[in-house]
């Protein structure tokens, strides 16, 4: 492959704009600034992270426009950072690169809002908790084995081509969820022809699974509002219970990613693209290689807003359950999906055009201000709901997005807490820890597959979310709408 005989520089330049933007100038082989939105505390943190780089890598790429954008949850991901966003221009030679879209293809996250407060689900908290890990199964391959529930491959195809339709047509939701999910819950550009078989044998058994790592499902308490016209219109009441689902496409999206890597990187060489890392492996945007992928992966999406689809009726169930009501009588209503692993076409101006772009978020949220066409009408007054866990032991929010982050960031922001330590680091840490006390402790009733997640999940493996959410909100690229104290967790 041909290398660029301009190098980064050993020791990055980086600026401070204001209190929380900082400006890495264009040096080297680099076509635009990097723009890396943190305080200064933030920023102590992220310098000695190989993430900085990465922000600097991913400007170099051919076609990249506007800037490349690291938000303050931002750490050292495959390829590009996690927290990562840039934007590319076909016209300009753009790419499409796998790692600015993550092995999790459209992971995101899901908010549920319910009737049920929690003095009332307290006394039975532990018995739903216990029916939830029944009825979803989580952990590291997890799947379910019963014929019923393993899909045929025919199915799993119909699932790549319609998304959450898919399961609402069997029963598993109503057709309202739908209006509540980013793209309706469906890429049109799905080809499913385009993933594999082996793809497809990985997610038969995986639709309504959590999987593992820093997967969930979380019951949450509103615990504070912020905004109350915004948490009126998503349905957000003090004292509530509420649900995140942050779940993905699983074992099928991981094929994906994985099998296209090395076509990437022999593309990447026959068209000339210098890559300052060879995880950065990519493809022009109109070439075959690169409409491949966007149609494989667009079908991975539409798997993972099923996935998502299928546990939130499975969840409602158990509510309706243990609670002894039907679910649609405990207002378990859908607020929002949205997914933070995904390059997608969007419209957006840069200089004093507007351009058809692709946009990579990749551990980034989608943040689209008010009055933006692809907002739900129930929220077009009040812009997009952003979704954002923290930790299990501490606290997630609900924000929605601005005009600023629109025009500065192509509408995104930060899609979680962020890693402070590796997943070893975190389990070393916690030796000798009685960790289910103190979740308990806390009055936070966990249920995982395994003790080794819930020691690489502690909450100080994480930077503190209302620390990064504070930063997106102050620089006014999301406004906090109400903050979610966890419950119950269920961890893979």
């Amino acid at each position: 492959m041909g290398m660029s005989t301009a190098r980064l520089p050993d020791r990055l330049e980086v600026r401070q704009v204001d209190d929380y933007r900082w400006l890495i100038p264009r040096q080297g082989p680099m076509n635009v600034d990097g723009l890396v939105f943190a305080d200064r505390r933030l920023m102590d943190e992220i310098r000695d992270d190989p993430s900085l780089r990465q922000v600097a890598n991913v400007a170099c790429l051919p076609g990249i426009v506007g800037r490349s954008i690291g938000m303050p949850d931002i750490h050292w991901g495959y390829g590009f950072a996690i927290g990562g966003v840039a934007a590319f221009d076909p016209e300009l030679g753009g790419v499409i690169s796998p790692g600015g879209v993550g092995y999790d293809i459209n992971c995101g996250v899901r908010l549920l809002r319910t009737d049920v407060s929690y003095d009332e689900l307290k006394p039975r908290l532990s018995r739903l908790m216990d029916r939830i890990e029944r009825d979803v199964p989580a952990g590291v391959g997890e799947g379910y084995e019963s014929a019923e529930k393993t899909l045929s491959t025919a199915d799993v195809r119909a699932v790549l081509e319609r998304g959450a339709e898919w399961a609402v047509e069997r029963g598993l939701g109503i057709p309202d969820d739908l209006a509540h999910i980013e793209a309706g819950g469906r890429l049109s550009s799905a080809e499913p022809d385009r993933v594999s078989g082996r793809a497809v044998e990985r997610g038969r058994a995986q639709l309504g699974t959590v999987g593992s790592g820093n997967h969930f499902i979380e019951l949450g308490c509103v615990r504070e509002i912020h905004h109350q016209k915004a948490a009126a219109a998503l349905g957000l009441e003090l004292g509530s219970i509420a649900v995140l689902i942050h779940s993905g496409s699983r074992g099928l999206g991981h094929q994906v990613c994985t099998e296209t890597l090395d076509v990437m990187l022999d593309a990447a060489a026959r068209y000339g693209i210098d890559l300052p890392d060879r995880q950065l492996a990519c493809a022009p945007l109109d070439s075959p290689e690169g409409r491949d992928y966007l149609g494989a992966m667009a079908a991975a999406a539409n798997f993972a807003f099923a996935n998502r689809q299928v546990m939130s009726q499975r969840v409602r169930e158990a509510f309706a359950s243990v609670l002894d009501r039907p679910w649609v009588d405990l207002g378990i209503t859908l607020v929002y999906d949205v997914a933070h692993n995904n390059a997608k076409w969007e419209t957006h101006r840069v200089g004093s055009e507007e351009r058809r772009l692709c946009v990579h978020r990749k551990g980034a949220t989608r943040a689209f201000p008010p009055g933006h066409p692809e907002v739900p009408e129930a929220y077009r007054d009040i812009g997009q709901p952003v979704l954002i866990p923290g930790d299990m032991g501490r606290y997630s929010y609900v924000l929605v997005g601005t005009e600023r982050a629109y025009a500065e960031t192509f509408g995104s922001t930060c899609h979680g807490a962020g890693r402070r330590m590796s997943r070893r680091q975190a389990k070393k840490s916690v030796r000798g820890r009685d960790l289910e006390r103190e979740f308990a402790q806390r009055g936070i009733e966990v249920r995982s597959a395994s003790r080794a997640t819930v020691a690489e999940e502690v909450p100080e493996a994480y930077k503190d979310v209302a620390d990064v959410v504070g930063v997106v909100d102050a620089a006014g690229i999301g406004d906090r709408v109400a903050r979610l104290d966890p419950v119950g967790v269920l961890k893979g």
